[in-house]
C-alpha cells in the first residue's frame, strides 16, 4: 500500500510518501511544497491545492494521513495553519483518499516512543526507520512520521480485525 503523510502549513507543508507491505515500510519520495509569502492569501491556498494535487497525481497514494492543528500562542498563525490544513483535507478527499488524523504527540510517540520528543529526535528515528532516505527538510521528515504512524495504526487495525 501506497501512503502519504502531510504536515500542513501555509509557508511550507511537508509531505513523505512510503510504500507498506506487511510489517515493512519503505521510503518511496518526500518533499516540501513552499507558498510564496508576498501572494495573497487565496493564492497561496490555491497554489498549495494544485502542488497537492500533482503529488497525488504523480504517487497515486491510496491512502494519506494528516498532522493536526496544534494551537500555538499567535491566533492569526493558528487561524493560517488550520486554513492550509483545510487545504490538505480537501485536496485528499478529492482524490478520494481516506485520510487519517494524527495529534503531533500521537506522532512523536508512536515513531520515537515518547509523546514530547522534539524535531530532531523524530528526524532521526524516521531515517533509522527509513534507512538511505535523503530528507528533504524538517516538515518532510515530519510528514514522513505521519505516513509511518499511519501505516502502524492500518496494520494494527489488521491485526485486530
Amino acid at each position: 500500500m501506497i501512503l502519504i503523510g502531510l504536515d500542513p502549513g501555509l509557508g511550507t507543508t511537508g509531505w513523505g510518501v512510503i510504500a507498506a507491505e506487511g510489517n515493512r515500510l519503505s521510503h518511496v519520495a518526500n518533499g516540501q511544497v513552499k507558498t510564496d509569502s508576498a501572494m495573497p492569501l487565496p493564492a497561496r491556498l490555491a497554489a498549495l491545492h494544485d502542488a497537492l494535487g500533482a503529488l497525488f497525481e504523480l504517487h497515486r497514494p491510496q491512502a494519506a494521513a494528516v498532522e493536526e492543528v496544534f494551537v500555538n500562542m499567535n491566533p492569526q498563525s493558528t487561524l493560517k495553519l488550520g486554513q492550509a490544513r483545510g487545504v490538505v483535507l480537501l485536496a485528499a478527499a478529492r482524490h478520494g483518499l481516506d485520510v487519517g488524523e494524527y495529534a503531533p504527540s500521537v506522532v512523536k510517540k508512536a515513531v520515537v516512543g515518547t509523546g514530547g520528543a522534539d524535531k530532531t529526535q523524530v528526524h532521526a528515528m524516521v531515517a533509522r526507520l527509513l534507512p538511505g532516505t535523503k530528507i528533504a527538510g524538517p516538515d518532510a521528515a515530519d510528514a514522513l512520521a505521519v505516513a509511518i504512524t499511519h501505516a502502524h495504526h492500518l496494520a494494527t487495525a489488521r491485526r485486530l480485525g
